[in-house]
């Protein structure tokens, strides 16, 4: 009961919605996962600050010839580790080939199955359909870190709060920016959306005039090229999450509906230090935590440049010190 109420507050307190708390995949948790495969986007070690990823230009795509485009993204609920956005394109003309591989909703497909596709997107493993769709699909992905997340989301009330949805927008606007920079003639987008559709749609196809722009529920169910992007996003967050363990596989999936995960934070919480940048601290699960815990040591901060030294913690140290006494965490 005490999970589905923290499920409950993530939903009103983080912009996420009741998908987003699902475990994705609860044969394959984050700790089960092998590191014979690590995608390009990934640095080991992990760092804290967020990243972006870009393949070159796939060498079948022609400069000039139409390009359809998706974005998905993975790890938009747990409380632990980096949402990743992940973006896939290919010449209109290929497209229609790419649902033969098996490409489908990440979260209908195993963790082997993910890794598979994934490798042979990103290396020629030995056959022609490997070496074809490493010529054809071009990918993309931002993985944005917790530390990250939580710097924009925890700032004070004297300072602009930088929600999820916004940081969502950003990071898609960004990473499609980056394919058109290149020279690639993208006609359509297709978008898994982030809250309602249509004002999401509005803003995109605002942002890029001329082209023709998607924003739907369920997209990496209805597009392959978004399934492409689903599957990129889902194996970087689990490797990920993965390649910074520091629970010896006791921290489980990494979201508040799972009891490893819950049971992993109050066994580990620190009274001054919280956790490490791995945790979001904006998440309400880390809040109530902190709130309830009687050895958490409050903080008093100076009044004067409040909000510049709160910040600076966050952005600054390897861990996050304390919360202000005298505002919500």
């Amino acid at each position: 009961m005490a999970d589905t109420l923290q499920g409950t507050d993530e939903l009103s307190q983080n912009n996420v919605e009741l998908d987003d708390l699902e475990i994705d995949d609860v044969s394959q948790s984050p700790v089960d996962l092998d590191l014979d495969f690590l995608p390009p986007g990934i640095e080991v070690p992990v760092r804290d600050s967020s990243s972006t990823y870009q393949t070159p230009i796939p060498k079948a795509i022609k400069l000039g010839e139409s390009c359809i485009l998706g974005v998905d993204e993975a790890g938009r609920g747990p409380v632990l580790g980096a949402m990743v956005y992940a973006l896939s394109y290919c010449m209109k003309s290929y497209s229609e080939k790419l649902p033969s591989f098996g490409f489908a909703d990440s979260k209908q497909l195993t963790h082997a199955t993910r890794v598979s596709l994934f490798n042979r997107m990103c290396n020629n493993i030995g056959s022609s359909d490997d070496c074809d769709l490493l010529d054809n699909v071009g990918w993309a992905t931002c993985i944005m870190t917790a530390r990250d997340i939580s710097s924009g989301m925890l700032r004070s009330q004297t300072g602009r709060v930088y929600n999820l949805n916004e940081q969502a927008h950003d990071a898609t606007i960004a990473l499609i920016s980056e394919v058109l920079a290149k020279g690639v003639n993208v006609t359509e987008i297709y978008v898994d959306t982030v809250g309602p559709p249509a004002p999401y749609q509005a803003k995109l196809s605002r942002y890029f005039p001329g082209i023709k722009v998607i924003v739907t529920k369920k997209a990496d169910s209805l597009f392959p090229i978004v399934s492409v992007a689903s599957i990129c996003a889902k194996v970087t967050r689990d490797i990920s999450l993965k390649c910074r363990d520091e629970s010896d596989g006791m921290w489980g999936s990494g979201y508040p509906s799972d009891g490893k995960t819950t049971k992993w934070l109050k066994d580990t919480l620190d009274p001054i230090f919280g956790w490490g940048p791995v945790v979001r601290f904006s998440w309400q699960t880390s809040k109530d935590l902190l709130e309830t815990n009687k050895t958490a040591i409050k903080v008093d901060w100076n009044d004067q440049e409040k909000t510049d030294i709160r910040l600076g913690a966050i952005q600054s140290s390897e861990y996050w010190l304390g919360k202000l006494a005298t505002s919500e965490f």
